[in-house]
């Protein structure tokens, strides 16, 4: 919860940066600097709130799911003659297609508050707006489950990058005996476990945002599938167009992803040796 709060104004901007599509327009951002300016001028502290609320209500469950399923396809895998350096890359991918599952309504509601550009007092409460999407779009693809297959490569990507690399390189480099360094070294193999895994799904991410987010033209659906919306952003915006938003993101989830694999290393040594 406290991290959640500390690093929504990040998603917020990661989002903003995502869905914008024309650097030309005066209302687009032009660094993370402007970004925080801008929001802040024009739709005061909370305007770095937005869709606070779906992250909150599912980030007990989406983190047990990650760690959970992790765990469960790790040891199915163990059943099969695969290097440990497949299984962790196999298992963090299995734990991210099921973690998207979960969270990708909550990822719809979340994107669609975060890019309301209205004042905080403006813009609908989340329950209105989940209730807005259901009544007018349904539950399915087009609906609550918009994005979904990007929501599956954005998840599954990142878990299976995040888990391959921390544990694979944890395995290689020397463990220290003093508790200090064993943390710092742990700490920064899940910074870096975190960054490479941003700079990998953000393709899947933009794809996420730009399906999920508002259309070009209101009532036309422009972006639908993920790979197809990877291809139109290629070809109208350029290659750097799907690594917008990439600072913020790395800015969340480098530390952020650290602290949590320390968190759950740590509690998993615990509850063994208990």
């Amino acid at each position: 919860l406290v991290e959640i709060c500390l690093m929504h104004p990040l998603d917020v901007v990661k989002t903003r940066f995502q869905i914008q599509r024309c650097a030309t327009d005066p209302n687009s951002y032009k660094s993370l600097g402007d970004s925080f300016r801008m929001i802040f001028r024009t739709e005061g502290l909370f305007g770095f709130y937005k869709g606070i609320l779906p992250p909150i209500l599912a980030e007990t469950p989406k983190r047990a799911v990650k760690f959970f399923t992790f765990e469960q396809y790790k040891n199915l895998l163990g059943y099969v003659s695969l290097s440990p350096a497949l299984t962790f890359a196999i298992a963090g991918l299995g734990s991210g297609l099921t973690e998207a599952i979960v969270v990708n309504p909550f990822e719809v509601v979340k994107v669609g508050l975060q890019a309301n550009r209205n004042t905080f007092k403006e813009q609908p409460s989340t329950m209105s707006y989940a209730r807005h999407i259901i009544k007018k779009e349904g539950l399915g693809l087009q609906g609550l489950n918009k994005g979904f297959t990007a929501t599956l490569g954005r998840h599954g990507v990142f878990n299976m990058v995040y888990f391959g690399f921390y544990f694979n390189v944890k395995n290689i480099v020397p463990v220290n005996k003093d508790p200090t360094l064993e943390f710092l070294r742990k700490f920064g193999i899940g910074l870096l476990s975190g960054t490479i895994a941003s700079v990998i799904n953000i393709p899947f991410d933009v794809a996420k945002s730009r399906i999920q987010g508002p259309q070009p033209v209101p009532g036309e659906i422009k972006y639908r599938t993920c790979f197809k919306t990877m291809a139109t952003v290629y070809q109208e915006e350029g290659i750097s167009a799907l690594y917008k938003g990439l600072l913020p993101k790395i800015m969340r989830l480098g530390p952020g992803g650290a602290v949590m694999l320390l968190v759950y290393e740590y509690t998993y040594s615990w509850l063994q040796e208990n």
